[in-house]
């Protein structure tokens, strides 16, 4: 069994996020980047599934510039067995990461794909979905428990009312939660096998894909800064306040 796990390059998490002061875009100058935290639960969920004995090979796949490779890297060192980068501008919309795992999925053959279930710098949630639709193989999305029996994998959701179980026949498309599994840390030792882990760079054009962005970044705006709260000298001056400042009592 193969299970393919595709990975995002985004801004570290602990990084506080900059504007660009034309409002073009976010500000990526001298920022520190880093696998995308759901990726790296994915990447986490393939390994134990191959050290479980139920998988034989993990591989890792991004869509970026070259910088990607980094975390491609990380990935292998986490435990995946080989990487591939398809080489595009970064940034890709979510449409054409979709078409291009899908004919990487084509290629490999995976039982399983497993991707997180966004990226925290566009928050889309939609690639998972669109290559499900595009290969037409049932999915699990939001999994907290992934479970292979055979032919067929159990996942448990998470859903706005509580859990739902799902089987899926084999092939699918799993996309991961949170309360998934706790990743572990890339050892020195691990770090170093990863550089001798293989690595295949593909083209969009190889693959036959026509890269198209479909959308437009319009304007990027920091989040408004939270007014400072007041201090009040007594119950009737804060009343007052409620009552006619800010209209919540009658």
């Amino acid at each position: 069994m193969k299970i393919l796990v595709a990975v995002k390059r985004v801004i570290d998490y602990n990084v506080k996020v900059r504007v660009k002061s034309d409002n073009t875009d976010v500000d990526l100058a001298n920022v520190k980047m880093a696998l995308n935290p759901f990726c790296e639960i994915a990447i986490e969920e393939a390994v134990r599934l191959k050290e479980k004995g139920v998988a034989d090979e993990v591989v890792v796949v991004s869509m970026g510039s070259k910088a990607c490779q980094e975390q491609i890297r990380t990935a292998l060192a986490l435990g995946a067995d080989r990487g591939i980068q398809v080489e595009t501008a970064d940034g890709p919309d979510s449409l054409t990461v979709a078409k291009l795992l899908a004919k990487v999925v084509e290629a490999e053959q995976p039982s399983l794909v497993i991707l997180g279930k966004q990226a925290i710098d566009s928050d889309n949630n939609q690639t998972g979905q669109m290559l499900a639709a595009l290969l037409d193989r049932p999915q699990a999305t939001f999994a907290s428990e992934v479970v292979v029996e055979g032919n067929c994998v159990k996942v448990t959701r998470e859903i706005d009312g509580g859990l739902q179980t799902l089987e899926l026949d084999l092939p699918a498309i799993i996309t991961t939660d949170l309360r998934l599994n706790e990743p572990r840390y890339a050892s020195l030792p691990n770090i170093m096998k990863a550089k001798k882990k293989p690595l295949d760079v593909k083209t969009p054009e190889e693959l036959g894909v026509a890269v198209a962005n479909n959308i437009t970044l319009v304007k990027v705006e920091p989040p408004a800064q939270r007014q400072a709260g007041i201090k009040v000298g007594s119950v009737a001056e804060l009343v007052d306040k409620l009552k006619n400042e800010a209209k919540v009592l009658s």
